[in-house]
């Protein structure tokens, strides 16, 4: 029963957030706001209910059977992804490029950042 109580938990606050993202018309998926609402219930309470971490372990133990339909859309698609394949892999590598460099950099900002940080309150900067 608890895995039923937190699945449907789960549910409700992805449903919430789909109602909330249609009336409000703000561009963000439905499931998002869902998961930034449930974050924020959580993090009032303290933690998470038993049922909650019950239903959340059983879906991440079979996560892997989320990329089914993922597998099925390539199929059904792969004449397209054929004909459009130098589009699709000229974004995927110059997306992750990005991504990359941009990860970087805030990683030597903040590095360099938090340094700083310790240097004011008695610590060496090592820079």
């Amino acid at each position: 029963m608890q895995f039923l109580n937190g699945i449907t938990l789960l549910l409700v606050y992805q449903l919430v957030g789909e109602v909330a993202v249609r009336l409000a018309g703000v561009p963000i998926p439905g499931p998002v706001l869902g998961m930034v609402m449930l974050f924020l219930t959580l993090w009032g309470r303290g933690g998470m209910a038993e049922s909650v971490t019950q239903a959340s372990t059983a879906l991440l133990s079979h996560l892997s059977l989320l990329f089914v339909p993922a597998g099925v859309g390539m199929m059904v698609h792969f004449g397209r992804i054929a004909d459009e394949w130098v589009p699709i892999t000229l974004a995927l590598l110059l997306s992750t490029v990005i991504t990359m460099v941009a990860t970087a950099l805030i990683m030597q900002l903040t590095t360099r950042w938090l340094i700083g940080a310790g240097a004011g309150q008695g610590g060496r900067a090592d820079d």
